[in-house]
């Protein structure tokens, strides 16, 4: 049987289980090669640095919570229960990664302290979704901001404790989904007034 095809995503799913086990202090790209069963020059080819192959993972781990949350963005219905759903989607997909993983959120955690670049695109993206339906809201009427982009910005730092990893080690503790849905509700009065 043919070797499988060397892919960038390929090589992302390796590093991501090479960091998984050995960290991201010691993990290198012979260990990705290896796993893969190549030479770390066939890695090089597709990542040309060992920054760009930890940039392009720390990318692709927060693609997916924004791929998640774009689906409700593009929904039909409702402003105010589609940014419901949303701010409440985006805490949970936060507290599993946390919760779920611990040692690969650490280490995602030390990747992202490298990766400035990829966590602005990621935030940028998350604010865009945001005013998106903040958008949705003003011409449906439901809500009232003249400035959807500003309120988004808003409304993204007022729920920082509830999304940004800084705060993973309160996501466990007893009484955090009532502190959130206070928030959220708060956040949903004031766009309604």
């Amino acid at each position: 049987m043919p070797p499988e095809t060397l892919t960038p995503e390929r090589i992302l799913e390796a590093t991501e289980e090479v960091l998984r086990r050995y960290g991201p202090a010691k993990a290198t790209v012979v260990d990705v090669a290896r796993a893969l069963g190549v030479s770390h020059g066939s890695v090089y080819r597709h990542f040309r640095t060992k920054a760009a192959l930890r940039e392009a993972v720390t990318a692709r781990w927060l693609d997916r919570t924004s791929r998640q949350l774009s689906v409700i963005v593009t929904e039909e219905g409702p402003a105010p229960e589609r940014l419901d759903r949303w701010l409440t989607a985006l805490f949970e997909a936060k507290r599993h990664k946390a919760g779920d993983d611990p040692e690969l959120f650490a280490t995602y955690m030390t990747l992202i302290g490298e990766s400035g670049g990829v966590v602005d695109r990621h935030v940028t993206d998350l604010e865009a979704q945001l005013t998106t339906l903040i958008e949705a809201g003003v011409s449906q009427g439901a809500f009232h901001t003249p400035s959807p982009a500003t309120t988004a910005r808003a409304v993204f730092d007022a729920t920082g404790r509830f999304h940004d990893p800084c705060y993973a080690a309160e996501w466990s503790r007893p009484g955090i989904a009532h502190d959130f849905d206070a928030v959220r509700d708060l956040v949903l009065r004031g766009l309604r007034s």
